[in-house]
């Protein structure tokens, strides 16, 4: 499309209000409820301004930038309260409109009058795309918004131009890490040291930071215990056009799978679908289609019966609706039409490996069909649909039972992790975890700064673990349980002592620091000095051959019974069982650290 036609579409556009509304929920892990929602814009679906860079962009060109924002957040209101939506309604707003001297202040507030929005529940996300430099002026701007009760939002932080400079100068509400720093960043420390230091700068700056472009649930894991509350991405909800309206969402359980259920086999899923040659007359594949309404797809083989491409209804519709399509493909074989970019799973994937590597497709459509194989051999196709409902399920099932301040697995979880490690007789040393003075600490220093320490002694764990042979669990209150692979286990607990005295500096006052101890009522209601927190850890070495003479009761037990041990010990300490089989009184072994 030239110039001149991008520029007539994008006055036909303006000229009818032709912009469709999307809204993606932005949750709250701490309260499991959507916070807000972002207001996300798109042209005409048939238009080649349809996507939001396109015609933001022509926009630009054209010199019409703040007219489209306007008829953008037109919508927005408009479509926010037809659906009655609750929480904050995030707007998206170029700086370099503020800046414009044709700018016209308080149309925002009209709009929002309009249609029953108060200006509080409304945030002002500041994206920038173009260089900044009237930070004085744009400062001024935003003064303006927040004196009429209007929050401010920073988008993207560390991919604009001087996103850390307008975040110094503008002092936001909210900050929205860029999507680059969360993708991957389980297998990343620079990224996790890059999302610690913007929450450092940020509870020094009094503001809230957002995660967003969240997409595998090891992602959302990760952040969770580095303490990022506020959390965006296609994990949590797509922007749709219809949102759901409850604010109280259904999280994706934040910890690892290794001793979790797989789910049901893939093969449950498996559709006996037939497939056709890439050599075979298109005029075959097209009878196929006719002769099934039903027919989503068609998985492409070669001649060793392994699948090459798919062809989805969809793209077969589109090819009939041109002019003399059937007569010019009739006689071409099916690889002239076949889509490349298919997904292929071995029938033996768990459920939560397919989930995976389906979120991780930018081009996967919940309406699509991927293909199913042994051994490389094509056998039928699955529903992306399918896998996810079913992966929507599981994931409920696990949100009843995990702790709601860490998110972590709780009782019912663990218990399941431990009957499993039994039955797969493997070699592992359970830990049960307890902190040293909570009760006291929390008496005196309240229990808003009790649950931030919980909090920091899960992000001290998550961080010790391995998730391809480990599991971590709350068992609640000050509580934890650990389940670790045998071999370094004993300097993974001595470097979580270090890590959680390091962190726990930051939770005492200056005085409490300089003595060494805090003065705190005790439980017979008298003044005492208790020393700084530590960690007490029980732990049980469990071989594989004692495995069939115990049970997950007995082995909870005896780490019980071995962190009562080391709650004897002062300071951090940790007190190790030999796990014999059942009929065997345990023996017993003494380690402080």
């Amino acid at each position: 499309m030239t110039v001149t036609e991008q520029l007539g579409t994008l006055q036909r556009i303006l000229a009818q209000g032709a912009i469709t509304s999307l809204f993606q929920p932005i949750v709250s892990l701490s309260s499991q409820r959507i916070l807000g929602y972002e207001a996300l814009s798109r042209g005409p679906s048939d238009s080649s301004l349809h996507s939001p860079i396109n015609l933001l962009a022509t926009a630009r060109h054209a010199g019409r930038l703040d007219e489209l924002e306007i008829a953008c957040r037109q919508s927005a209101c408009r479509r926010f309260t037809d659906q009655q939506l609750g929480g904050k309604l995030f707007l998206n707003v170029s700086p370099e409109t503020l800046l414009d001297p044709h700018h016209k202040p308080g149309r925002t507030l009209e709009l929002l009058r309009q249609h029953g929005i108060a200006p509080e529940r409304v945030v002002i996300e500041l994206t920038e795309q173009t260089p900044t430099e009237d930070f004085e002026l744009l400062d001024a701007a935003l003064r303006h918004y927040r004196a009429m009760g209007f929050s401010i939002a920073l988008d993207d932080l560390g991919a604009g131009y001087s996103s850390l400079r307008m975040w110094s100068q503008l002092r936001p509400d909210y900050v929205k890490i860029d999507r680059y720093f969360i993708d991957g960043i389980h297998q990343d420390s620079v990224k996790r040291e890059f999302v610690n230091s913007i929450l450092k700068i940020a509870a020094a700056s009094n503001a809230k930071v957002i995660a967003e472009g969240i997409e595998l649930n090891e992602e959302l894991q990760t952040l969770a215990a580095m303490g990022v509350d506020l959390v965006q991405g296609y994990l949590l909800g797509r922007p749709q056009e219809k949102p759901p309206g409850d604010e109280t969402i259904r999280l994706p359980a934040t910890h690892t799978e290794t001793f979790d259920e797989d789910g049901p086999a893939l093969a449950a899923l498996l559709i006996r679908q037939p497939a056709i040659e890439a050599g075979r007359p298109i005029s075959e594949l097209l009878d196929f289609f006719r002769q099934q309404a039903s027919l989503n797809s068609i998985a492409v083989l070669d001649d060793a019966r392994r699948p090459v491409g798919i062809v989805h209804r969809s793209l077969i519709s589109d090819a009939l609706l041109k002019p003399f399509a059937t007569d010019l493909l009739a006689r071409k074989p099916v690889s002239r039409l076949m889509c490349n970019d298919l997904l292929v799973v071995d029938i033996n994937r768990s459920l939560h490996q397919v989930s995976r590597l389906l979120t991780s497709r930018a081009r996967q459509r919940v309406d699509e069909d991927f293909v199913i194989t042994a051994d490389g051999a094509y056998l039928g196709l699955g529903r992306v649909i399918d896998v996810l409902k079913l992966i929507t399920e599981m994931k409920i099932r696990q949100a009843r039972h995990a702790n709601p301040l860490t998110l972590l697995p709780g009782n019912v979880p663990i218990r399941q992790a431990l009957a499993r490690l039994l039955q797969q007789r493997q070699e592992a040393v359970i830990c049960y975890v307890d902190i040293d003075n909570f009760k006291p600490f929390n008496d005196l220093y309240g229990y808003a700064s009790g649950d931030e320490l919980l909090l920091c002694l899960a992000e001290c764990l998550a961080e010790g673990i391995d998730p391809q042979r480990d599991f971590l669990g709350h068992i609640g209150g000050d509580d934890f349980m650990l389940v670790l692979g045998p071999g370094d286990w004993q300097i993974r607990i001595q470097r979580l002592f270090e890590r959680f005295e390091s962190r726990c500096r930051r939770f005492y006052r200056s005085e409490h620091l300089a003595r060494g101890c805090f003065i705190a009522e005790n439980r017979n209601g008298e003044a005492e000095c208790f020393a700084l927190l530590s960690l007490s850890v029980g732990a049980v070495h469990l071989h594989a051959a004692h495995a069939a003479h115990t049970d997950a009761a007995t082995l909870a037990s005896l780490a019980s019974e071995a962190k009562r041990l080391a709650k004897q010990q002062a300071g951090f300490s940790l007190q190790l069982i030999e796990a014999r089989d059942a009929v065997q009184a345990p023996s017993v072994r003494a380690s402080a650290l």
